[in-house]
Formats: C-alpha cells, structure tokens, sequence
C-alpha cells in the first residue's frame, strides 16, 4: 500500500494526463485516466516476472529513450494547445473525443514508459514472488493494496480538479494546462537524460 500511495502521488506522466485529461473531458475521463495501470499493466507484471533477469541494460535504456521522446511530443503538443485552449464543456462531441485521445495516450505512455517496467522488475517482482511463497492470499493481498492506492490516489487528483474546473477562467484552464505540459517535459528530460547516458554508455 505504501509503494502504491507514493507512486501515485509522485508527479510523473500518468499524473499529468490525470490532470489535463480531468480539464479537457471531466471527471470521467480523468478517472479513466487513473484507472490505466489496471488495463496495461498485466503484461508488464507477466513479463517482468518471468524476464527478470534476462533483459539486458541497453534495453532497458532503449525504451527509456523512447518513452521520453514520445512524452516531449505529449508536452510540446500540450504546450501548444494551452495558448489557445478554451474550456470544453462535458458532454459534447469534443469532450468525448478528447477523453478518448488522452485515454489512448496514457495507454500509450505507461507502455512506454520503463518505470513500471523497472519497479516491476528490481521491485514488485520479487516482493510479488516472495510472496507467492507463502501463499496465493499473500501475493493477491499485495496486488490489491499497490493498485487500490497507485490507481485510488491518482483519482483523488482527478475528484478535486473536476471539482474546481467549473469555476475555471480561460486564463486559469490554460494555465493548468500548461503546468501538466511542464510536468510532462520535467519527466520527458528525465527519461532522455538519465536512459540517453545508459544507452551512449
């Protein structure tokens, strides 16, 4: 449960999509949002276990660089956006159709993105198979308590951002945007920075 409350919380790319998926489609959307670790994450936990050790560094750095080439273009495109965005009103054709490109995306970005990959293979693996050890309850009990905290956390986030969004000026929503563009780039350089060395090295 703690791994999972502060995965949740630490700002990151997921987040953010939480964040500026909530202003663009509502709550909703934002919800669907923070619910993305349940869909994508399956193959990650499978793989992870039954790869842990086989998968080599540079691979791992390969798929760092890509992720934080994918979230600049996330940023920059958000970035751009922000100047000009209005307030979508929940319900209509355009909020719906930017609920689904933002659900797509967060697909997309926690794929890509190696920390899940890399806490589930130096971390969750182990805890999960150690605990598998002494029995299936233990394994089932520590699956539940990480995902009920990763993915309840981040729709807290979401509750109190489709909350305010109502009383939202143009200026402040674009603003917020821009903020989840800024988080989107901290954790592109990030990516690019820190898997960009391992993968020259």
């Amino acid at each position: 449960m703690a791994l999972g409350f502060s995965a949740g919380i630490t700002p990151g790319p997921l987040l953010a999509l939480v964040l500026s998926g909530t202003l663009r489609g509502g709550l909703a959307t934002g919800l669907r949002v923070a619910a993305v670790p349940l869909l994508t994450d399956l193959p990650v936990v499978l793989l992870s276990v039954t790869a842990l050790s086989a998968l080599p560094d540079r691979a791992v750095a390969a798929g760092g660089v890509a992720g934080g080439l994918f979230l600049l273009w996330l940023a920059l495109s958000t970035l751009r956006e922000a100047r000009t965005a209005e307030m979508p009103r929940t319900g209509t054709a355009e909020a719906h159709a930017q609920g689904r490109r933002t659900l797509r995306q967060a697909a997309l970005v926690n794929l890509l993105s190696p920390h899940p990959w890399l806490f589930w293979l130096t971390t969750g693996a182990p805890l999960l198979v150690d605990a598998w050890r002494d029995g299936p309850g233990g394994a089932g009990g520590f699956v539940l308590g990480f995902y009920a905290l990763l993915v309840g956390s981040k729709a807290l986030f979401a509750v109190v951002v489709a909350r305010t969004r109502h009383r939202m000026t143009a200026r402040a929503y674009r603003l917020l945007l821009a903020g989840a563009a800024v988080l989107l780039l901290g954790a592109s350089a990030m990516l690019l920075t820190e898997f960009g060395r391992e993968l020259a090295a």
